[in-house]
Parts: C-alpha cells; sequence; structure tokens
C-alpha cells in the first residue's frame, strides 16, 4: 500500500492439495498481498481459512507430492529479485533463515527437544554467517540475552522443556533474527501463552521491525494483535481475502460483513454486564465455492440472491486515502454501528500516533 518497491509481492497465490479419491481442497484461493520494510502486514481470519498455508507456500515448506501452488511471490533480495514459488529446494534453504524467517506457532514443537538451545542457534550461525565455535557461542548468548532471556549463556546449554513456554517462545525469535532477516513471517506467535508474556512478545517484534526495517507478516484469529500491531490488514475467509485496508480504515469502517462479524466477537470492556457477544454464526466450513458466488453467504445476515451468482469481485472503496481499502462483496455494510471504537483508541493500540503521522 506503499509506492515503494515492496520487499516481497504476493501475487495471486493458490494452493490446492489433492488426493486419491478425495477431490481437490483448494486452500488459498488467489491471495495478493505487499510486504514492506518497516511495516507488520496482517493476515486474519478464523483457523481453516488458509492463513497458515499461506505462510508455509511462501517458506518452501509444503510437500512436494499432492500440492500445487500457483501464483507468484516475488521477493526483493541484495543481488535482484526472485520469485519465492519457482526457487529449488536448495535455493529456498539459502533463503530461509538468511533473507526471510518464520516464528511457528507452537514452539515446543519446533524446537528439536534433543538437542540443547545453544545448538539450534549456532547451527542458524555456522549455515548462514559462517561462525564457529566460541564466536558462535558468543553471539547464540547475545541473541538470547536481545530477545530478553535471563541467564543467557547458561540456558544455551538447556534443553527446550527445561525453559517456560515464554522463553521458548524468544528462542524460536532469536533464531528467527540471527541472521536479520529482511523478511519475517509470525504464524500466530502469541498462542497459549499468558497476557503478560503475549505483550512482552509483540513488543519485541515491534522493535525488531523498527530498528531492522525487517518486513512483518503477522498471522493471527486475534483482533486485539491485529489492533496494536498492524499498519495493514488483510481478512481472509475461505481461502481469498474479502477486505483489505490500513488499520485505522478497516477498525474505523468495516464494509464485508465478515470483518464486522470478528469485530462484533471482541469483548468491550464499556458494554453492559452480561450482554452478549454477536459472532459470526456458523462455521468456516459452512460455504459454498468461490466459483459460484460469496463463499460466505451461508453464514452472512446481510446476502441477497445476487450472492450467488458468482464470485464477487474485489470494489475499491473511493474514501479519499492515499491506501487502497478493498473489498470483495456485493452488499457491502455502508455504516458499522457494531464497531469497537475503543479498539483504536484506547490505551492497546501500538504506536497510533505514528500512523497518524504517516
Amino acid at each position: 500500500m506503499s509506492s515503494s518497491t515492496p520487499l516481497l509481492a504476493v501475487d495471486e497465490l493458490s494452493v490446492v492439495f489433492r488426493g486419491r479419491g478425495s477431490g481437490e481442497v483448494r486452500a488459498v484461493d488467489g491471495v495478493s498481498f505487499t510486504l514492506e520494510e518497516g511495516r507488520v502486514t496482517g493476515l486474519v481470519g478464523e483457523s481453516g481459512c488458509g492463513k497458515s498455508v499461506t505462510s508455509l507456500a511462501l517458506m518452501g515448506l509444503l510437500p512436494d507430492r499432492g500440492v500445487e501452488v500457483g501464483g507468484s511471490a516475488v521477493m526483493r533480495l541484495p543481488d535482484g529479485s526472485e520469485n519465492l514459488l519457482k526457487a529449488s529446494r536448495r535455493r529456498m534453504r539459502d533463503l530461509r533463515g538468511s533473507q526471510l524467517a518464520m516464528i511457528f506457532q507452537d514452539p515446543l514443537s519446533s524446537l528439536n527437544p534433543v538437542i540443547p538451545i545453544g545448538r539450534q542457534v549456532t547451527e542458524i550461525l555456522q549455515r548462514h554467517r559462517g561462525m564457529r565455535g566460541a564466536a558462535a557461542r558468543k553471539e547464540a548468548a547475545d541473541l538470547l540475552h536481545r530477545v530478553g532471556i535471563p541467564d543467557p549463556t547458561r540456558r544455551l546449554s538447556e534443553y527446550p522443556h527445561q525453559l517456560s513456554g515464554g522463553m521458548r517462545q524468544r528462542a524460536l525469535i532469536a533464531m528467527g533474527v540471527a541472521c536479520r532477516p529482511r523478511v519475517m513471517i509470525a504464524d500466530e506467535p502469541t498462542t497459549a501463552l499468558d497476557v503478560t508474556i503475549q505483550a512482552q512478545i509483540l513488543e519485541l517484534l515491534k522493535d525488531l521491525v523498527t530498528e531492522e526495517g525487517t518486513a512483518l507478516l503477522m498471522i493471527t484469529h486475534d483482533l486485539g494483535v491485529v489492533a496494536g500491531m498492524c499498519d495493514d490488514i488483510n481478512v481472509l475467509y475461505a481461502g481469498r481475502a474479502v477486505e483489505t485496508a490500513r488499520r485505522r480504515p478497516l477498525f474505523a469502517a468495516p464494509t464485508h460483513p465478515y470483518t464486522v462479524g470478528l469485530l462484533g466477537s471482541i469483548p468491550r470492556l464499556d458494554s453492559p454486564r452480561g450482554e452478549p457477544l454477536t459472532p459470526v454464526r456458523g462455521s468456516v466450513n459452512d460455504n459454498i465455492a468461490w466459483t459460484d458466488g460469496c463463499a460466505f453467504a451461508p453464514r452472512c445476515d446481510h446476502y441477497t440472491m445476487e450472492c450467488l451468482q458468482g464470485p464477487p469481485p474485489l470494489v475499491r472503496l473511493e474514501n479519499g486515502d492515499e491506501a487502497e481499502h478493498v473489498h470483495r462483496c456485493v452488499n457491502p455494510i455502508e455504516h458499522a454501528e457494531v464497531v469497537d471504537r475503543t479498539v483504536l483508541d484506547g490505551p492497546a493500540v501500538v504506536g497510533d500516533d505514528e500512523e497518524e503521522r504517516r
């Protein structure tokens, strides 16, 4: 959403899983977005909307058999640009860690349980920065210290199960930033962490973006995290982006019924005691194929017969803002009475003044 050349431009990304006798599952269906230096871009939606599959496709971590990946993901590298989706397995091993990195959702299963933390960090330093021995170990300790792990030298010899959940997540972040990657993907990085640790992890990621100029892709279903972290937001449903905007326009005036439903599911501090939430009815499995109409129609309270007459196009809103605000809906919400403005105006928003200056 900027005139500058993005670090990563994803265009019409699609991922189709095919099984024997089970047909095909289109997990990602034409997703497009950009990641820019020093900015946080959010992929938001319920579980099953295609967020994590998108990240695995960009990292080259999907299996070769039974998966068809289409579209393009062009990354700006020091020596030119390259389509990550066309890169070989060997080339992706060179890029992962050095140019792009990922923080996975579950640190306990992402870390090797039988290898000390120190060795897992130094392995990255050896592979991509050529560091070995005492120099690599000192750099690993510095990385653990940087992400807030106490007594980092001692922690180098400890195994993942000896660390708390917050420290394991910090260790993953240390591994991710070890080579100062240009693009970082964080897939639900605060899942299963208590609120205090969540705030610390998010602040750490925000500092990484600010200090290193990293482009961060934040994958989450937590709109509180989105309000405090993301500059640009893409709301996904059934593998497609249904609304895309900068943070303030999206929270102030969402237009797609799915976005409004997600916002209506957020508890409000100023709501009367006992007032029920208004979540989106049904489940993510209650949809139709995009080729037949709007996939959200079976769950939407605003659908008309026009919603079932082919795939809805992306429509750009004329709001006088340089940044695009687009939605995929033939019957959009013209105003958003249910939006929780405390998400925007309350103290939870990080860097709100900075957003106003842009």
